[in-house]
């Protein structure tokens, strides 16, 4: 085997990307991937019902509840957690896949889940992309016109207990300018490619 080949990466990288809700994380990650090769967007699973532009198995793999807490019972999935009355999960078979062929593969999950992965997967690249203040946050969920009062401020109350965790993660990404925050999301895929050594 010759030096180039030794140096060679077999194994694909796992990426999360986290952040408050009304932060950008979809539009700042899906411009991003449009810019990379040789990485995949995971999947994860749901119970809740399909919205009417969803897709299943594009956007979410939408399960019965009874098929989810089956296969939470055979440690299919790599890191679930329940939000309101529905469950989220990432299935974990499809992400050991594209790993082992290779790929890399990016989670879009929320905090508590990414720690969870972090400790089970000490590897894994972490990455926060944080509003440029608290207040911007608080006036985008409310532009959305998606949530009553009460749910925006719950989710602010969530938001704050996330921007707690930052801290916790590897890269921090301030979503001020989207150009900026999706050239800084590729800069940091890319060097984690070239990386001779983890961290």
């Amino acid at each position: 085997m010759s030096l180039v080949q030794d140096f060679q990466r077999h194994r694909g990288i796992l990426f999360i990307v986290s952040g408050p809700s009304g932060v950008g994380k979809d539009t700042v990650l899906d411009n991003a991937l449009q810019h990379l090769e040789g990485i995949a967007k995971s999947v994860s699973a749901t119970t809740r019902h399909a919205r009417d532009n969803e897709r299943d198995g594009v956007d979410y793999y939408f399960y019965t509840r009874e098929r989810f807490e089956t296969e939470i019972a055979e440690s299919a999935f790599l890191e679930y957690e329940e939000y309101g009355s529905q469950l989220y999960g990432t299935p974990l078979a499809p992400v050991e896949r594209q790993l082992a062929n290779g790929t890399d593969v990016v989670l879009k999950i929320e905090v508590k889940g990414a720690l969870n992965v972090k400790r089970r997967y000490p590897e894994t690249r972490l990455i926060f992309i944080q509003p440029p203040a608290f207040s911007v946050l608080e006036d985008r969920l409310r532009m959305r016109g998606k949530d009553t009062s009460e749910q925006i401020q719950r989710r602010l109350e969530i938001a704050k207990s996330e921007l707690s965790e930052r801290r916790e993660y590897h890269y921090l990404i301030t979503n001020d300018d989207l150009d900026t925050a999706i050239n800084t999301l590729c800069a940091i895929i890319v060097a984690e490619r070239n990386r001779i050594h983890p961290i």
